[in-house]
């Protein structure tokens, strides 16, 4: 049985820097490179830092969300305030979430292995709920022992 939660959240926005994934959604190694790819850019061209900018706490969100039949992926944080760079104000509803806690050497490795296994496991292992769809987020927060740590969020409704 693989560790996982499930809590009651508030609703909550993220503030996110977004990228339309072109990838099949079954390409996992298309859709990290994406990812990795889009990471890079915006912490090179210096976007992630003025998005942590206006950040409320120290979380960073990786975010997968469906719009408009598109698999969009953001960067994000939760802010008061928004900011020109921003492409979306993504809303998280109140209700619970499967909540699946990890560390890993990179931020990368941390959200890979935690959506894996989320997906990949927990959804399959956790009877009474199920995920209908939604925004699902990786957060990171904080590091410990040279480790990254985390978890992954998941918007679940009861069975």
């Amino acid at each position: 049985m693989t560790n996982y939660s499930i809590e009651e959240k508030d609703s909550f926005s993220v503030l996110g820097i977004g990228t339309e994934l072109k990838s099949h959604y079954t390409d996992f190694a298309g859709i990290n490179k994406e990812k990795m790819d889009f990471w890079k850019a915006i912490k090179e061209d210096g976007t992630f830092e003025t998005l942590k900018s206006v950040a409320s706490n120290d979380y960073v969100f990786a975010v997968n969300e469906a719009v408009n039949n598109k698999m969009m992926y953001y960067a994000g944080v939760l802010a008061e305030k928004s900011m020109p760079e921003a492409t979306r104000m993504i809303q998280f509803p109140q209700g619970e979430y499967v909540v699946v806690r990890g560390e890993a050497q990179t931020s990368e490795e941390l959200s890979n292995m935690l959506t894996g296994i989320a997906f990949g496991q927990v959804l399959g292992e956790a009877k009474e709920v199920a995920y209908v769809g939604g925004p699902n987020a990786t957060v990171e927060m904080g590091e410990r022992n040279g480790l990254v740590f985390g978890e992954m969020w998941i918007p679940v409704v009861r069975k």
